[in-house]
């Protein structure tokens, strides 16, 4: 059974370091969240270490300057970890081939830009999805449209026998008050009509152990027992934290507000019928991170 608890200060102590998600938690797509940046800063004042790890499939740097437009100060955070480092790793290792088609929108394409970690990087060339040895997915074209308008493309990607690289697990976004659909729901579809997709965000282990890295990087390596995990997403960062045996702190007023019952609080009935639900039994659960 979760614990739900009235604010991260009150389990904090527990943990030398915090694997925390971005979208839902930090910001909504548009701003910060001024209390949970404010959590953060506090536990950073108390010597804490705070990880953000994010399933944006761009590099920590991208995503850096996208936290100073949305107001979270560099001060709440030690280090990013993102499933775009993680992915573009792999690119540029080869898995996907050198031709690859790309999914996304224009300001996904820093993706493709050089990776100083990889030492002789594969030269990667963005073709036609007919000339292509991979598919490079950051998102839709579209992310309002229905991801079944790619079964074409997909049908004949998948009779080519090509690998397709989703650099964001998420199924939806909410941004604002507006949802929309992620390279996961794409991955997905293919990987349903038998396609090979590779994953490399949450619930994947390859983003956990590029997290661990960063946390190391920073000369603040971390034992699994003393992180404490923070997202969302029920199926991305509460199952990827329970994957690696990492204690997690479910925001249920993040993509499970309505299911939850979530106002400041969670209505307790309602996430129990919802983790049941779910099959998820996250450690902590709070409304919102403060």
């Amino acid at each position: 059974m979760t614990q739900i608890v009235e604010t991260l200060a009150k389990i904090s102590s527990n943990y030398d370091a915090l694997f925390v998600d971005l979208w839902g938690c930090v910001h909504n797509g548009v701003t910060a969240y001024p209390e949970a940046v404010a959590a953060l800063q506090a536990y950073r004042a108390q010597g804490g270490t705070v990880c953000l790890l994010t399933n944006a499939p761009r590099s920590r740097h991208e995503v850096a300057k996208q936290l100073e437009r949305f107001n979270v100060p560099a001060d709440a955070y030690d280090t990013i970890a993102t499933s775009g480092d993680s992915a573009r790793s792999a690119m540029f290792r080869g898995e996907i081939g050198k031709k690859v088609w790309f999914i996304g929108q224009k300001h996904d394409l820093p993706f493709f830009e050089p990776l100083s970690l990889i030492e002789n990087p594969v030269e990667i060339e963005q073709v036609p999805l007919e000339e292509a040895e991979g598919i490079v997915c950051c998102g839709p074209f579209d992310p309002f449209a229905d991801p079944s308008v790619m079964r074409p493309e997909f049908l004949l990607a998948k009779t080519k026998g090509l690998p397709l690289l989703c650099a964001n697990p998420d199924l939806v976004v909410d941004r604002g008050e507006t949802r929309e659909w992620c390279a996961g729901a794409l991955a997905a579809l293919y990987t349903e009509m038998g396609g090979e997709s590779l994953y490399f965000g949450k619930p994947h282990p390859p983003v956990y152990d590029l997290a661990r890295r960063r946390l190391a990087e920073i000369g603040k390596p971390t034992d699994d027992r003393r992180i404490l995990a923070i997202g969302d997403g029920i199926l991305t960062d509460v199952a990827g934290a329970m994957g690696e045996d990492i204690d997690v702190l479910f925001i249920s007023g993040g993509l499970a507000k309505d299911e939850t019952g979530t106002d400041r609080q969670p209505d307790p009935a309602k996430l129990s019928a919802y983790l049941d639900q779910q099959k998820s039994a996250p450690t902590y659960t709070i409304g919102y991170l403060r």
